[in-house]
């Protein structure tokens, strides 16, 4: 069995123009073996899902500035579902209040990271529950 690479896409969803922690979270993926998928800016849910799909993603990576996370996130996630993809590793990251984030696991985020949180602890979490072996 050889284990092959997760893929993770990193998307920025709304009107937060800010992408600077969300691209040094991608280069820290990247840098330790994983690829990685930037979506850019101002993406849209339905967006950032289809792209999800459309590139058989492993986990998903959001960076959300805004505030609008308890609008977008349960977006994202029913969108998922909907598309039978709700096996993809769900990660939010930014400035999320504490009292949001049980509201955001139940719709099915898998772990948020606030400010300060290092890569190598958004690395690790995202290798120790994305389960990724193919035969070869």
């Amino acid at each position: 069995m050889n284990e092959s690479k997760i893929r993770v896409l990193v998307a920025k969803p709304g009107l937060d123009g800010h992408d600077r922690g969300a691209k040094i979270v991608a280069r820290a993926l990247r840098d330790a073996g994983m690829e990685v998928i930037y979506t850019g800016l101002r993406q849209t849910a339905e967006q950032i899902s289809s792209a999800a799909v459309q590139e058989d993603v492993d986990a998903i990576g959001i960076s959300i500035l805004s505030g609008a996370h308890n609008t977008i996130i349960p977006r994202i996630c029913e969108l998922l579902r909907a598309e039978g993809a709700d096996d993809i590793l769900l990660v939010v990251g930014g400035i999320i209040p504490d009292e949001d984030i049980p509201g955001l696991k139940r719709a099915g985020v898998a772990e948020v990271f606030q400010p300060g949180a290092s890569t190598q602890t958004i690395v690790e979490f995202i290798r120790q529950n994305v389960k990724k072996v193919v035969s070869g």
